[in-house]
């Protein structure tokens, strides 16, 4: 006859053959996925100077919008409203950071009648990101002007605080 011990001892070592009895602990499934990052769309609007300080016929070209969370090939061409100087669009994908994190964006705009200028063509004066006017700038009246904004979940601009 077997004793309480021995089976004890046979069925555990059973249990331990089987497949289907593991008494090891699992190992950490790892780290979970970043949290993806918020985005929205963005109206862009940039008021053009009436004066053309470009020597060629490319004072009628598209004036193109730049921001700090885009890659190469994602720039926003402008259009310009019948009759006007005016010009507008959509920025997607644009990352949330109001209330602020880390730093602002910069944005800025590239325009065909600056060319000739200092800065040759980069501005972000007479900008307007989601319905913000842009008021603080680096290194402005260079070629790396760019203005200073935050973006919030709605799309909304908002000007860093001095």
């Amino acid at each position: 006859m077997v004793t309480l011990p021995r089976a004890l001892v046979l069925g555990v070592a059973l249990c331990l053959a089987a497949p289907g009895c593991d008494f090891q602990p699992d190992p950490d499934q790892g780290p979970t996925a970043a949290p993806l990052p918020r985005i929205t769309s963005v109206r862009v609007e940039y008021r053009q100077p009436n004066d053309c300080f470009n020597v060629d016929p490319h004072c009628d070209d598209r004036v193109v919008f730049f921001g700090s969370w885009m890659h190469n090939g994602n720039e926003v061409l402008l259009n310009m409203a019948p009759g006007t100087r005016q010009w507008t669009g959509v920025a997607t994908n644009v990352p949330v950071n109001f209330p602020p994190q880390d730093f602002p964006h910069l944005v800025r705009v590239f325009d065909p009648r600056l060319v000739l200028t200092d800065t040759g063509g980069i501005t972000a004066a007479r900008l307007v990101i989601g319905g913000q006017v842009i008021t603080q700038y680096i290194d402005p009246g260079t070629p790396n002007e760019s203005g200073l904004i935050y973006i919030d979940d709605n799309g909304v601009g908002r000007n860093p605080q001095n």
